[in-house]
């Protein structure tokens, strides 16, 4: 399948690039693995109480990952272009999640059934590699998140998200950057205040 000028077989090869080295025989097994979804502004891709059954390849769009604690909207994670997204412990505790992925702008990602990519995992060693991959890059980003929240400054931790994601800060609105990044949008509003005087 082609969208967005991208087929089946250019996200295959950029998988490959970025997670693991793969013959021609081997990216034929990943493209045929691969789903491609699109979605509009503000469509729900998993909703609470749903059980996630895939890993999200985001290739156009933006999207965040969010629950509901005492009423309140709490962004876990965005993602935008050539990254990741999944409710990892409802994907392998095979529960419902309490996490909702929804997006923010039109959106077009590449699901990989989780099934699909084990079965295949067992018989092919890169695309083994491949999974571990990239759940270990999930598993690190979630730590850097957590030494971020745990360690650093609320004007620290806007710092290093512009510095790491300078789009995803320009194109996410600002109630879910403050969400996630833990600060109330007030005190979000002084520290880009800041961080703008301080560039100048």
């Amino acid at each position: 399948m082609t969208t967005i000028g991208l087929t089946t077989r250019d996200v295959a090869r950029e998988l490959a690039r970025r997670y693991s080295t793969m013959t021609h025989e081997e990216l034929d097994v990943l493209e045929s693995i691969l789903v491609p979804m699109k979605f509009p502004k503000g469509e729900f891709i998993l909703k609470e109480g749903e059980v996630c059954t895939n890993i999200y390849w985001v290739v156009k769009g933006l999207i965040r990952q969010f629950y509901f604690k005492n009423g309140k909207e709490l962004t876990e994670h965005l993602a935008a272009e050539n990254t990741i997204c999944m409710s990892i412990e409802s994907l392998f505790k095979e529960q419902p999640s309490h996490q909702q992925i929804q997006t923010i702008e039109p959106t077009i990602v590449f699901a990989m059934p989780k099934d699909r990519l084990e079965h295949e995992a067992v018989r092919n060693t890169n695309i083994q590699m491949l999974y571990r991959k990239i759940l270990e890059e999930s598993l690190i980003l979630s730590q850097i998140k957590a030494d971020m929240l745990r360690f650093e400054s609320a004007p620290e931790r806007y710092a290093k998200l512009v510095k790491r994601s300078p789009q995803l800060v320009l194109r996410t609105p600002l109630v879910y950057i403050a969400s996630y990044l833990q600060m109330t949008p007030e005190t979000l509003s002084r520290v880009r205040t800041s961080a703008l005087l301080d560039d100048k």
